[in-house]
């Protein structure tokens, strides 16, 4: 028979001083852990009788779903005299949903997203994921200047291997199944606090990417819970505890003179810069269409003077009259349709068209493009303001300011809530605001 006993695991010491509690399967000179889920600290616990002594506020409670679990383990044991190791003992006790730990779950999500195609959360997730790993392997000894570089040169490293086909999005994927490194249960509001601080001051993230990474971490949480990998009481995001606020943000366009200005803009015929303009132009007259769609869209999405198209993020169909300004450009490049392979703009026209993959890649890689010759055209412009691919979106909510009933507003930005379209545009209505402010001031 397995000789069992309930131990506190040192090696596993948490930052804040606890260690975890666990059934110690021996049997046949190997021997295997079950996790119980309970953290205690050192002082707390009496090692001679594998219990917790009264020091504990609630060791009575604890004390008795210990003895409970080391019951279940011992008739487990009995029941299966010497047919079974102590590797399937603990599968028994731990039952089905087993002990996954967290980038085991994380890595199985992000192989589903992987595997439907949508490469974009793929990777913002893995790396989060990334960002997790390097937080549990602080290490308190070495300053932050020491850390930050470090975290910038393994990021790198990460980059480089990708762009040379060395290390892949599986590859990855695999690593993080294969992590033991964090439990569940490790996660609670002062691991939370922690994470909140680290990527503040080593990642200098602002607060709506930390607040994204929360979300990413809740939603595993749901997962776990949902297929019992862990117990609701270790949610650590319920009731009074750690609050994910989502803040509005403070989003700025261009104005109809800035706009003006980007029109009259005169460059070098079939230059990148000139490509980048005409693709940010097309995006602003299609009501702020996403750059990325812009550069996924191909000749078959026009018929009878519309474009109908499917949104990449949402999978929403769209429909929408070709605007004049939007025509002019559009005809530049309709002679070549064959030479782009189908694509109105020439950014895919190499890219395998059966592999999402490859076209994710050159698509990812067309927008950071932009984004540089965006700089040059603001500066050619006198634009002050941040002149991105996504400001395209932001400007046109901009002049459209209360101008447009938002219920068209919601189908032109194509959000499934009004209150969505509502909130975003908020960004954009000054008036009131500025009305009232005179009615003080102009006495």
């Amino acid at each position: 028979m397995a000789a069992i006993k309930i131990v506190r695991r040192k090696n596993k010491q948490r930052k804040d001083g606890t260690a975890p509690l666990a059934l110690r399967i021996s049997k046949d000179y190997k021997t295997n852990y079950c996790f119980t889920g309970q953290y205690i600290l050192e002082k707390d616990w009496d090692e001679e009788h594998g219990k917790v002594k009264r020091t504990h506020p609630n060791s009575q409670k604890i004390n008795n779903y210990l003895m409970k679990k080391l019951t279940e383990a011992n008739d487990i044991s009995f029941e299966a005299n010497d047919r079974i190791s102590s590797k399937g003992m603990k599968k028994k006790i731990v039952g089905p949903g087993g002990q996954k730990s967290f980038f085991l779950v994380a890595a199985e999500r992000i192989e589903t997203k992987y595997n439907r195609g949508t490469f974009s959360v793929t990777k913002a997730e893995l790396s989060i994921l990334h960002n997790i790993e390097e937080f549990i392997n602080l290490k308190s000894s070495m300053n932050k200047s020491e850390v930050a570089i470090g975290i910038k040169k393994r990021r790198k490293e990460r980059i480089s291997k990708g762009r040379k086909h060395e290390f892949s999005i599986m590859d990855t994927i695999a690593y993080f199944k294969k992590n033991k490194k964090l439990n569940f249960q490790d996660i609670d509001e002062t691991f939370i606090k922690k994470y909140k601080t680290f990527c503040v001051v080593f990642l200098e993230h602002k607060t709506r990417t930390i607040t994204n990474q929360l979300i990413f971490i809740r939603t595993l949480f749901n997962i776990a819970i949902k297929e019992g990998i862990i117990d609701i009481k270790y949610y650590p995001f319920a009731n009074e505890k750690e609050k994910i606020r989502i803040g509005s943000g403070h989003k700025i366009g261009l104005s109809v003179e800035e706009i003006g200005r980007i029109e009259a803009l005169d460059l070098e015929k079939w230059s990148s810069i000139w490509h980048t303009h005409n693709v940010w132009l097309v995006a602003f007259y299609f009501a702020g269409i996403r750059i990325s769609d812009i550069v996924q869209l191909k000749w078959s999405n026009f018929k009878d003077n519309r474009l109908l198209y499917v949104m990449n993020k949402n999978e929403k169909p769209l429909s929408l009259k070709i605007p004049d300004k939007a025509a002019v450009i559009l005809k530049i490049y309709e002679k070549y349709s064959k030479q782009n392979n189908g694509y109105v703009f020439p950014f895919l026209q190499n890219a395998d068209s059966k592999n999402a993959e490859d076209i994710f890649i050159k698509t990812r890689n067309a927008t950071k493009f932009f984004n540089k010759y965006l700089k040059f055209i603001a500066i050619k412009c006198g634009i002050e303001k941040n002149l991105s691919n996504h400001i395209a979106r932001h400007s046109f909510g901009n002049i459209a300011g209360d101008r447009i009933h938002p219920l068209m507003l919601q189908k032109l930005y194509r959000h499934s809530d009004l209150k969505t379209t509502l909130n975003y545009q908020a960004n954009f209505i000054h008036r009131d605001a500025d009305d009232a402010l005179d009615s003080v001031l102009n006495f």
